[in-house]
């Protein structure tokens, strides 16, 4: 056994635990004076990983010398937070003054030691390894000098610029937005990089938005092995073969509803009354059937985990040889679908259900907006769908009886406004109009949601394995917060915050339906909620007080529902135990993989839309809007316009002294008060598109009484 492994066998046995430099001479015989080859063994392990020193000089595993993985989350003034990958084990963040970052930056993977805490301070910590680099490639604007070139990153939280070698990027303009590979990260300096990528001048519109789009390393195109292997799978197309033993539901009357602008079509409906109620049936497409596990199709939709949507384009999960082709349930084309039929009660419970492989064909291509129409009274679009009328009539009708009973059980209403950002290609034209939820869309989510609880449901019943979607209670400090918030308001919310249940949530925000204070109870209820995520073991539905729920309607655009429908065959097919056999540890992988892509998409898309907002509003600089107060900040106001845009109003810009009471989300004047929910005529003054935040002026309060 050599040296080094003798020592390192010490460390593993204990005996050198937690030992500086002499304590180790001294356990290990070796004179004080010899301590440099020692210094050197000890070099190599720490350099392998097998042992770490801390900022005490102190070596050991990091189990003895306490260390705690996770990532550091970088601030643009240098310093940085870390963020434990224990959130059981560690609630809170730990503060990284810059001098104990040694070199990390932000999204980098650590090990961290706590450092001692002065009373009343936020703990503190050091980082004693960089585990792995959080950035491969990174986008920002490009500066060159006489000297270099300089990559500024776009994400301030990366706090360092990427050094570009003049050789390097002698023919690249000063002043573009590009994409650096990251190549070195030389201790004490800049990281070194190269130019990989060159998005557009940094005044460019569209390179702000494709920065954006780098940024999250989405993907726009598709490899060619994969696009060739969706065009077979198109050609292949529908064969005799395929429809043995499908239940055929072509000659029902079938249809999809979905946005005019809509193109993969992931679900239709059919709908009919019998004696005891109704027969609702949610068909979805059989995505499954052509995108088979470790394809090349498959590993590039895992990889992707969902499509996402901007304003002027859509980077999908699949080709569109699939997603908008042979998968998607087009008007009047045969089609092969997974089929959840509901027998319903006139209370609006499933009494019984199936699942089936089935083949159908959508008598119609209908809009959102063609179904408000025909409840609506209207002759026009009613004598066009004629024949599917009493059906649209019928889902209205069930829709409403479904919503009842959800009401009952407590589901609270998550309905979060979007923006509705249309963009013209022909003469790039931004429009923003006012939200608008219209029944029609309550259709679709209400029949939806039940197809996903019902076989979500079936799916436990047989403990097979399987992707929920979950949705956890408050934490009990988020939910004790609420509930001091709400006592504030004067309301009487009945529930202890270490067992709250979504009827409690439901009943205190019925119990404010008619008071000013609604809107701004519902907004807090909303922020202390956690956030759904996918997960391989049910957990529940808080928000729509279900005890099992998955996503089963969207497998063109989304991964989790795509594995889950291959389960479902699986069991269809008598191969339980196959299912078993192939699932059980894929699930939780799949899980966790789909809940980070979501977590990106939506971060995505919220920053483009956040782009074209500011686009939107700096065309409207000076004109006058009535808003409603959305955010209260030691800074400032948050003012939301009909449109969902939200603009900042600056707390020194307001008439006299105010002070911030966190408690009740209010700024407090001598004679005036803001809160959350009260209505304010603002006048657009200005547009930032660094922070891509529109700036408001504060005019005066709205008597809405």
């Amino acid at each position: 056994m050599s040296t080094k492994q003798k020592i390192f066998q010490a460390f593993e046995n204990g005996t050198l635990s937690c030992k500086n430099i002499s304590e180790i001479c001294k356990t290990l015989d070796i004179p004080y004076r010899e301590k440099n080859r020692l210094l050197g063994v000890l070099d190599e392990l720490v350099k392998e990983g097998k042992i770490f020193e801390n900022d005490g000089g102190r070596y050991g595993t990091s189990e003895q010398l306490g260390l705690i993985k996770g990532e550091i989350v970088g601030n643009e003034r240098g310093f940085g937070f870390f963020v434990p990958d224990d959130k059981e084990a560690y609630q809170n963040d730990f503060f990284v003054p810059k001098k104990y970052l040694h070199g990390a930056l932000h999204a980098d993977k650590v090990l961290v030691q706590k450092l001692p805490v002065s009373f009343g301070e936020k703990e503190e910590a050091s980082v004693v390894k960089i585990l792995s680099r959080g950035y491969e490639k990174i986008v920002g604007t490009f500066r060159r000098d006489r000297r270099a070139g300089y990559l500024i990153p776009d994400e301030k939280k990366f706090s360092t610029d990427i050094y570009i070698p003049l050789s390097a990027c002698e023919r690249i303009k000063s002043g573009v937005k590009a994409v650096a590979k990251i190549t070195s990260y030389p201790f004490g300096r800049s990281p070194g990089g190269e130019v990989i990528e060159v998005l557009g001048d940094e005044d460019d519109f569209f390179a702000e938005e494709l920065s954006i789009i780098r940024s999250y390393d989405l993907k726009e195109e598709f490899p060619p092995h994969v696009k060739k292997e969706a065009k077979r799978e198109q050609t292949r197309g529908i064969t005799a073969s395929d429809l043995v033993k499908r239940k055929d539901f072509r000659n029902k009357l079938i249809v999809t509803i979905d946005g005019a602008d809509t193109r993969d079509i992931d679900d239709a409906i059919s709908l009919e009354k019998t004696e005891n109620g109704y027969l609702l049936g949610v068909h979805i497409a059989d995505v499954s059937h052509y995108v088979t596990p470790r394809s090349h199709l498959d590993n590039e939709a895992f990889s992707r985990g969902t499509s996402v949507y901007f304003p002027d384009r859509v980077l999908p999960m699949l080709p569109r040889a699939l997603s908008n082709g042979i998968c998607s349930l087009n008007e009047k084309e045969e089609r092969l679908t997974l089929s959840c039929v509901m027998h319903i009660d006139k209370k609006g419970t499933v009494k019984s259900s199936e699942i089936v492989e089935s083949v159908i064909c959508s008598k119609h291509k209908m809009t959102y907006a063609e179904v408000s129409a025909i409840l609506d009274g209207d002759q026009a679009t009613r004598e066009k769908y004629r024949d599917v009328c009493d059906m649209i009539e019928l889902c209205a009708e069930l829709t409403r009886i479904l919503q009842e009973k959800r009401a009952k059980k407590g589901s609270v209403s998550l309905d979060v406004k979007e923006a509705k950002i249309l963009f013209n290609e022909q003469t790039g034209e931004i429009t923003i109009p006012d939200y608008e939820r219209a029944f029609s869309y309550q259709i679709i989510e209400a029949f939806m949601v039940l197809a996903n609880e019902t076989v979500a449901e079936f799916m436990q019943s047989i403990e097979a394995p399987f992707i929920y979607r979950i949705h956890e209670k408050p934490t009990e400090e988020k939910a004790a917060a609420f509930r001091a918030f709400a006592q504030s308001l004067g309301l009487t919310p009945r529930f202890q915050a270490d067992d709250v249940k979504p009827y409690d949530y439901r009943n205190l925000l019925k119990s404010a339906e008619s008071l000013p204070s609604y809107s701004v109870l519902n907004r807090v209820m909303l922020r202390s909620m956690q956030k759904a995520r996918y997960a391989a073991e049910n957990k529940g539905h808080f928000g729509l007080a279900s005890d099992c729920y998955c996503h089963f309607t969207s497998p063109i655009r989304r991964y989790p529902d795509l594995c889950i429908h291959r389960i479902i065959k699986e069991v269809l097919h008598g191969n339980y135990d196959l299912a078993i056999e192939k699932y059980a540890d894929f699930a939780p992988r799949a899980a966790q993989q789909s809940s980070d892509r979501e977590r990106r998409a939506e971060s995505a898309e919220r920053d483009v839309d956040d782009l074209y907002k500011t686009m939107y509003m700096s065309e409207r600089i000076g004109e006058e809007f009535e808003a409603v107060i959305s955010g209260v900040t030691a800074h400032g106001l948050f003012a939301e316009l009909p449109n969902t845009i939200e603009g900042f109003i600056p707390i020194e810009s307001l008439f006299g002294d105010f002070t911030f009471d966190p408690e009740r989300l209010r700024l407090v004047g001598r004679t005036d008060v803001y809160a959350i929910g009260e209505s304010v005529q603002v006048k657009v003054i200005d547009v930032d598109f660094y922070r891509r935040r529109t700036e408001f002026r504060l005019l005066g309060k709205i008597n809405k009484e």
